[in-house]
């Protein structure tokens, strides 16, 4: 593709893109005290209200949680989930669990609950029909929207999938038509590592791309070469690939 096409972004705008997916991190235990100004927050919300949804159908609400005692209350389903989720695994795999660092509830500035109104758009959403849960989906489209926002402004977040969602949804006085999807602790961080905390500790490691990239079917690969050749030499996201190409 020409470099001069309109609908192209610059490398430069390219770059902070890539860099920002690339740099992307689940954060936990990097939080900083200082607070995050209403400006900032607007920004990260308002991306997270660009994304895409099936039928238009918009069904995320945010919920901004402040309160100390309603963040000691989340962080009590917290523990209770996690204890249960720790007695998954054994000997040196379960001391190792104990260990992680899995959540920043009361370290982190502002907690945000995105939530997803079921009934959003009424019964018979267009292009719902087939996969009810596309409203789900279309809320983790804003969720990512968001995180790589926060992550071009300087801050952190952490994703707290260890609650139950049925507790969670009392504490937070949801109707019964609207579920939380997403439980995030927002803030500055002290750093950003240069790899998945998961990964650094060695509880699991990104895998190769050429072992997951089929064709025309599970478990053919694809057939021209030069797709086949560039899925193998993918190093970091980045503008820098040969030929004009992004590696992977």
């Amino acid at each position: 593709m020409s470099t001069e096409d309109p609908n192209r972004f610059s490398v430069s705008e390219r770059e902070g893109l890539f860099k920002a997916i690339r740099e992307r991190r689940d954060v936990r235990s990097e939080f900083l005290a200082d607070p995050i100004a209403p400006d900032v927050l607007v920004r990260l919300l308002r991306a997270a209200h660009h994304a895409p949804s099936v039928g238009l159908m918009q069904p995320w609400d945010f919920i901004l949680i402040d309160d100390v005692e309603l963040r000691r209350s989340v962080k009590a389903i917290f523990d209770d989930e996690n204890e249960k989720a720790a007695r998954n695994y054994q000997n040196d795999r379960g001391a190792d669990y104990r260990r992680l660092k899995l959540e920043g509830i009361l370290e982190s500035p502002i907690n945000l609950c995105v939530t997803c109104d079921r009934s959003r758009g009424g019964p018979h959403v267009l292009g719902r029909n087939s996969i009810f849960d596309t409203d789900i989906f279309s809320v983790c489209l804003g969720i990512q929207n968001l995180w790589l926002t926060a992550r071009a402004e300087g801050l952190g977040v952490g994703w707290v999938s260890i609650l139950d969602q049925t507790r969670l949804a009392t504490a937070l006085d949801l109707p019964d038509e609207v579920y939380p999807v997403a439980y995030l602790c927002i803030g500055y961080v002290s750093e950003f590592r240069d790899r998945p905390e998961l990964e650094a500790k060695g509880w699991r490691r990104r895998l190769p791309l050429g072992d997951l990239v089929h064709a025309n079917g599970w478990g053919r690969k694809p057939t021209d070469p030069s797709i086949a050749a560039a899925i193998e030499e993918s190093g970091p996201l980045s503008t820098s690939a040969s030929k004009g190409r992004v590696s992977g």
